[in-house]
């Protein structure tokens, strides 16, 4: 189980379509920025404002530096090893089998959980944009039930399934299925109209910061937060949701092979969109609690509200609502505070835009299974190909299947949660391969290496276990029983199906296995 994929054969696979070096840092950064804005703060505002109050704003600042030392760690490997299964396939290289097969378990909490998140954000924005406009969609449809499962926990009263989550994940699974490549103008599009409309907000509320100083007190009413209480809470708990905010960083640490000068450009690149992105989420949050507040809800006894509590606590069902309650909490704001044109034109920016998010998450998903399929760790008949549209149709039907399954039942607050557990899971072993690979391989070429490693990796690792274990104890428990039941699937079928077992080594690319259609 500690056997390993031959580095060198794929890195051959690899140098088989050697890309243009063509990014310089402007474009690096650039795209950093259009990769990261938009889900997070369009979805998690509110939730993060529950858990730690105008605190916030630290909070974002601490995700993104953990963000910043797994990226650069992230980056190296991707210089390396620029194939698909990201994570996965690096850790394969680098730490073995039942590593890599555990980090690629870890991903599909991160992809599939992720894009479940998405889908329930995007509900939220349709939901409120239809009650304002009139078109009410009963609330049974629009939110689970509550429940009160073990580390399953969320829901409404009156919920039974959040049925436009489900639509949204059923017409992008068709699309998957379908094959399409969304191209480089859409997404400029697309990113042009989250980052505008969340400048209008900023413009618009970061002015009545000043007349409202008082709403920053106090700053931390559930405290910095206690990792070890389980409550996943507090500046600390409020960072690990948070997390969610900043995936899509990676995509610059993936284009390392087409960078110009990549030593340089690489880390120019990283940290100067995550540094622009987390000035960017201040001035939203800042924005946030000067036009309406940002302390958390408390429930008939005092006690602060959390998931199925919140959404039904008295103060939640008032017509002047604090922020948590929302659903899409910037939207929401901006037409409390006179805005109600601009509030539903950012409300229809999120609509259009984070359909393609949860489109390019199942994406990922699907492209992970099928790599962890043609290596034999899952059935091969996951990576069945359509006879007609070219596309792993039966993986994308699996992962379709998963996301509308989380997205009908589960807040997205608690989604996020669970994807970023094995979002930060997947970044730590990536800081631990790096470090080994220097040490088991110190003379292989690396076009980015990452700076004073032994001190970025170190730091990378810590802070992605601050941040695990300050998640609540459900996601914990969610990721351990998921990591559990993927170890039985590993020694009940991948260990004896495993190419590299079988000797069986395969030098083929992902594109020319038929889903060249999918996304870009």
């Amino acid at each position: 189980m500690w056997r390993v994929k031959p580095l060198d054969q794929i890195i051959a696979t690899t140098e088989k379509k050697a890309l243009k070096r063509s990014l310089g840092a402007v474009q690096l950064t650039l795209l950093g920025i259009g990769a990261v804005i938009g889900t997070g703060i369009f979805v998690l505002t509110a939730a993060a404002a529950q858990k730690a109050g105008p605190g916030m704003m630290v909070s974002f600042i601490i995700a993104g530096a953990v963000c910043a030392v797994a990226a650069l760690c992230y980056a190296e490997l991707a210089s390396m090893v620029p194939v698909a299964g990201s994570a996965y396939t690096y850790s394969y290289a680098v730490l073995g089998e039942l590593v890599a097969w555990l980090v690629g378990w870890a991903l599909i909490l991160e992809y599939a959980l992720g894009a479940s998140a998405v889908a329930v954000g995007w509900s939220g924005f349709i939901t409120g944009l239809f009650d304002h406009w009139g078109l009410h969609i009963p609330h049974a449809l629009t939110v689970g039930p509550p429940v009160h499962w073990s580390f399953l926990s969320g829901g409404e009263a009156g919920g039974v399934f959040n049925l436009i989550a489900v639509i949204i994940t059923a017409l992008v699974t068709l699309l998957l299925i379908v094959g399409t490549r969304e191209s480089a103008t859409v997404n400029a599009v697309l990113v042009a109209v989250k980052v505008t409309a969340l400048t209008a907000f900023v413009v618009l509320t970061l002015p009545m910061v000043f007349g409202h100083l008082d709403r920053f007190h106090p700053f931390a009413p559930r405290g910095w937060g206690n990792p070890l209480d389980g409550s996943g809470t507090g500046v600390l708990g409020a960072a690990a949701s948070i997390f969610f905010a900043y995936v899509g960083f990676d995509a610059v640490s993936t284009a390392a092979e087409e960078t110009k000068n990549p030593q340089r450009n690489v880390p120019i690149g990283l940290i100067g969109s995550l540094a622009i992105c987390t000035v960017f989420y201040l001035l939203v949050a800042s924005g946030v609690i000067g036009a309406w507040g940002a302390q958390p809800v408390k429930d008939a006894a005092g006690v602060f509200a959390e998931g199925a509590t919140l959404q039904n606590s008295a103060a939640c069902h008032v017509n002047d609502a604090p922020t948590v309650c929302s659903k899409e909490a910037l939207a929401y704001i901006l037409r409390k505070v006179g805005y109600p044109v601009v509030g539903d034109a950012l409300g229809f920016a999120a609509a259009i835009a984070l359909p393609s998010v949860v489109l390019l998450m199942m994406y990922g998903q699907t492209r992970i299974f099928f790599v962890m399929a043609r290596d034999g760790l899952l059935p091969r008949r996951l990576s069945a190909v359509h006879s007609k549209f070219r596309t792993p149709w039966v993986i994308t039907l699996v992962t379709g299947a998963i996301v509308a399954l989380a997205a009908a039942f589960l807040p997205v607050s608690q989604l996020a949660d669970y994807s970023n557990a094995g979002t930060l899971f997947a970044f730590a072993v990536v800081s631990v391969g790096v470090l080994v690979l220097r040490v088991s391989d110190p003379g292989r070429r690396r076009p980015f290496k990452t700076p004073l490693i032994w001190v970025v990796a170190p730091l990378s690792i810590l802070g992605c276990i601050v941040l695990f274990i300050s998640l609540n104890n459900e996601s914990k428990l969610l990721f351990t029983g998921w990591s559990i039941l993927g170890l039985v699937l590993y020694f009940a079928f991948g260990f004896w199906n495993s190419n590299v077992r079988r000797g069986v080594v395969e030098d083929v690319n992902l594109e020319g296995q038929g889903d060249g259609q999918a996304p870009a």
